[in-house]
């Protein structure tokens, strides 16, 4: 499994067949996927997958237990962390705070051997103070700094020592929920004139899906799923997948007829869905169980009776609640023989209206094409 870069065809980083065990726990077992220059990857999943454990496997704080990692071409199994071409920034920075800005950035290239004259650190120092947008911020001590202007010290003390690869371990998790997303931003604009490779550990699916060139989501230490958030999100293999790559409504049933237009499901209540398979997925088997997946933004939501907006699949409900969360309404919707099901409806579609309220009869719709019938694995 590769990721997408703007420099196809050179390899930063590159597991080969890579496990490691610590006592009986197999943090990563088996996996291999290749980096490419400039690429922004990252490792998705929940606690426990195997992502950070991947993260220190790269970084040198850990070893393989069998398998091989190579940085640029080269094996660095055995080879310690302060020796590899990577630098890292942890998810609470660890910033000296008996120091300021300048002496926190400069730090790494004052322990050098040799160490670069005082006129070239206050040089680069500078430098890389304005790449990350905090000129004139050198003198301030760590705790006179914002959130968000400590994550660009941690993010410039990695950066001034021209790594071939920048590490992030969750380095947002502690902003709140604006400074995050203005953060995400940011990360994503210093990749891009930096030009290096950075690979991102987190468990929010959000972020990564903003952010990112390639996600890697990992399961009980295996790789699960690898490609572009578009194809992640528009062509799940399995329900995990989908599931844990934004909010999704599942039908669960059995196979009763699969073909080239269409996987035909039947429900408990004998009612029938029709989906398409994602691509590159084996044809399920008659009588297997499967699910149907419909994204919460593809179903239309219209007053009980409608037939929908030219639609193929239509099915009945009442409102359960609604939230107004400005650019859209998100409702529940319980229905007979499928559950409650979530619908988002955007507020361009509703501005003629008030929208639905408790209690109301609905007609849900969607497109065949817009349902994927799913496996468990």
């Amino acid at each position: 499994m590769s990721s997408q870069s703007s420099n196809p065809g050179v390899i930063d980083i590159e597991f080969r067949g890579v496990t490691k065990r610590f006592d009986d726990v197999v943090a990563v077992d088996d996996v291999s996927l290749t980096v490419e220059h400039g690429a922004f990857f990252s490792f998705l999943g929940p606690s426990g997958c195997g992502k950070t454990t991947s993260l220190r496997l790269i970084a040198g704080f850990d070893q393989p237990t069998q398998g091989d990692v190579f940085i640029g071409g080269k094996s660095v199994v055995g080879v310690p962390s302060h020796k590899r071409p990577v630098n890292m920034v942890f998810q609470q920075y660890a910033l000296f705070p008996h120091m300021n800005a300048t002496d926190n950035i400069g730090y790494g290239l004052r322990q050098r051997n040799p160490k670069p004259s005082k006129k070239e650190i206050v040089k680069r120092v500078d430098e890389t103070l304005e790449m990350v947008r905090l000129s004139g911020y050198g003198k301030r001590k760590i705790w006179e700094l914002s959130g968000g202007q400590q994550q660009r010290v941690a993010l410039a003390r990695a950066l001034i020592n021209h790594p071939t690869c920048l590490l992030l371990d969750e380095p947002l998790a502690a902003l709140d929920r604006k400074l995050r997303r203005e953060m995400q931003i940011e990360l994503q604009t210093l990749q891009r004139d930096v030009g290096i490779t950075f690979i991102l550990v987190t468990h929010d699916q959000e972020e990564a899906l903003s952010m990112s060139d390639t996600i890697c989501i990992m399961r009980e230490g295996k790789i699960i799923q690898s490609g572009s958030p578009r194809e992640l999100y528009d062509e799940p293999l399995n329900r995990y997948v989908a599931d844990f790559v934004g909010k999704t409504n599942f039908f669960n049933g059995e196979v009763i007829e699969s073909s080239v237009s269409g996987v035909s499901v039947k429900f408990e209540t004998g009612q029938i869905l029709v989906g398409t398979q994602p691509k590159d997925v084996s044809p399920l088997n008659t009588n297997s169980k499967a699910s149907i997946a419909v994204r919460p933004e593809m179903i239309s939501i219209s007053a009980a009776g409608d037939a929908g907006n030219a639609t193929n699949i239509a099915i009945q409900g009442q409102v359960l609640n609604r939230i107004f969360l400005g650019e859209h309404s998100e409702y529940l919707i319980a229905t007979e023989g499928f559950g409650d099901v979530l619908v988002l409806s955007p507020k361009s579609i509703e501005s003629n209206s008030s929208g639905f309220t408790p209690g109301d009869r609905v007609t849900l719709s969607w497109k065949t094409e817009a349902a994927l019938v799913l496996g468990e694995t």
